[in-house]
C-alpha cells in the first residue's frame, strides 16, 4: 500500500517558519503546520518521514501562456497530430508544470475551432502528466499596430458577434482571452466574456491609461506579457501598463528569459506591483534544440532559447517555465520564496485556482538553494513509496 508521508523541516512559500506537511495515502495534502506546533493528530499507520532539511516545497508550476511544444503548435492541431498531446503534457510534467493553458495565437476561425475541439476532448492518459486547464486565446482581437508576430490577415474587430463566432461551442473551455480593449467601442464585450466565466487579459494593445482603467472596471483582471506589445511607461501617459501596475485587482504576466525584459526592468516590475506571475510564452520548438523551425507560414530561428522571425521580430521563447524562476534568483531580482511563488501560487491565483493548502493533490516540487554556488535547483517528489 502507499505510504502516508510526513514531510518535515520544509520551507513553504507563504508560510512562516519551517513546516511539516502530511500527505495521505491517496496523495492528498492533509495538513500543513509549523514544526514549532505540537502534533495533535493521531500518527497514521505506514508513516514515512521525509526530512527535506530546510529545502523549499511547492506545488508544480502553472503556465498560462504556452504556444506549443516538441514541434507542435497548438493552433495547428489536427486529428493526425493530436497524438502529440500526451507527449507534450508528459514533457511539461517532467519540466515541473502541473497544469497549463494551451495558447492559440491569432489564426483563422477554422483553425481556432479545430484546435478548441481537439483540446476540449483531450483526456490525460497518466497521472504523471500536466493537466490542460482550459485554453488561452491570444487574439484575434488585437491592435494592428501592436500585433507583433500575429498575422494581420486574421485580426478581427472586437464585437460580441465576432467573439461568438470565434468561441463557437467552446466558450466553456476558454479560460483566458487576450484582447485590446480600445477596439471595443460599445463597452459590452468584456462584461459579456466575464459572464461566460472567461478571464480577460489586456495585451497587444495601444490603450491609454483611462481606456485600461475602464476595461478593469468592466471586469478585465490581467495583462499579457507586461511591457511587450504595449506602449512603454511614460511620465505623462502611463498607459495600459501603468494602469495595470497600480491596480490591486489586476495581475501582470511576464516573461523571465532576459530577452523580453531586461533584468533592470524586471526589478522595477517586482518593486512596483504585487500581483505578478511568470509565463513561459514558449513556442512549438520547446523541448527541441536551437535551429530554424516553421511558424505558421513563416520561419523562426531559435538561438539560446529565444525565437525571432527572419526580420528580427521577437516571437517567444523555448525555455521551460521554471527556468524563469531560476533566472530571477540568479540575477538577484528577488528571493527564492518570491520566485517560486511567481510560477506556482501566483498563476493559480490569477485564474482562481486553489493554491498550496490542505485538500490539494500533493504534486510537489522540492527546491534547493545552494548558497555557495548561488544555484537554485528543483526536482519532483514522486508520490510515494510503497511500504
Amino acid at each position: 500500500m502507499l505510504a502516508n508521508v510526513d514531510i518535515i523541516n520544509a520551507k513553504v512559500p507563504g508560510y512562516q517558519d519551517l513546516q511539516r506537511i502530511l500527505v495521505n495515502q491517496a496523495g492528498i495534502i492533509e495538513q500543513i503546520m509549523s514544526m514549532n506546533t505540537a502534533w495533535e493528530k493521531v500518527t497514521p499507520q505506514n508513516l514515512q518521514v521525509l526530512d527535506v532539511a530546510g529545502d523549499w516545497i511547492s506545488l508544480g508550476g502553472v503556465d498560462l501562456q504556452i504556444n506549443g511544444g516538441l514541434g507542435l503548435a497548438f493552433p495547428e492541431l489536427t486529428s493526425e497530430n493530436s497524438s502529440m498531446l500526451p507527449n507534450i503534457s508528459s514533457f511539461l510534467w517532467e519540466a515541473g508544470v502541473d497544469g497549463y493553458l494551451p495558447t492559440l495565437v491569432t489564426t483563422s476561425i477554422e483553425n481556432i475551432q479545430r484546435s478548441l475541439a481537439i483540446l476540449a476532448n483531450y483526456t490525460p492518459s497518466s497521472q504523471t502528466s500536466a493537466q490542460i486547464l482550459g485554453v488561452h486565446l491570444e487574439g484575434p482581437f488585437l491592435n494592428y499596430y501592436k500585433r507583433g508576430a500575429h498575422p494581420a490577415e486574421y485580426l478581427l474587430p472586437l464585437t460580441i458577434d465576432q467573439v461568438k463566432r470565434v468561441l463557437g461551442d467552446y466558450a466553456h473551455f476558454v479560460k483566458l482571452i487576450t484582447l485590446a480593449p480600445e477596439l471595443d467601442t460599445t463597452g459590452k464585450v468584456i462584461p459579456y466574456l466575464r459572464s461566460l466565466g472567461i478571464t480577460v487579459s489586456l495585451g497587444h494593445s495601444q490603450a491609454i491609461a483611462s481606456e485600461a482603467q475602464q476595461a478593469f472596471t468592466q471586469g478585465a483582471t490581467m495583462i499579457t506579457h507586461a511591457f511587450n506589445a504595449m506602449p512603454p511607461l511614460h511620465h505623462r501617459e502611463p498607459g495600459l501598463l501603468g494602469a495595470a501596475m497600480t491596480d490591486p485587482r489586476v495581475f501582470c504576466g511576464f516573461i523571465a528569459d532576459g530577452q523580453h525584459l531586461d533584468p533592470i526592468i524586471l526589478k522595477i516590475l517586482l518593486r512596483a506591483s504585487e500581483n505578478l506571475f511568470i509565463v513561459s510564452d514558449a513556442l512549438a520548438p520547446l523541448g527541441l534544440p536551437d535551429g530554424i523551425y516553421p511558424w505558421d507560414t513563416r520561419q523562426i530561428e531559435i538561438i539560446n532559447g529565444t525565437a525571432r522571425l527572419q526580420d528580427g521580430t521577437l516571437t517567444g521563447t523555448t525555455l521551460p517555465l521554471l527556468v524563469g524562476v531560476q533566472n530571477l534568483v540568479k540575477w538577484g531580482i528577488c528571493d527564492v520564496e518570491t520566485a517560486i511563488s511567481l510560477a506556482t501560487d501566483a498563476p493559480r491565483q490569477a485564474i482562481n485556482l486553489p493554491t498550496f493548502a490542505p485538500n490539494q493533490p500533493a504534486h510537489l516540487l522540492r527546491w534547493n538553494w545552494d548558497e555557495i554556488g548561488k544555484e537554485l535547483t528543483w526536482k519532483r517528489l514522486q508520490h510515494f513509496p510503497v511500504l
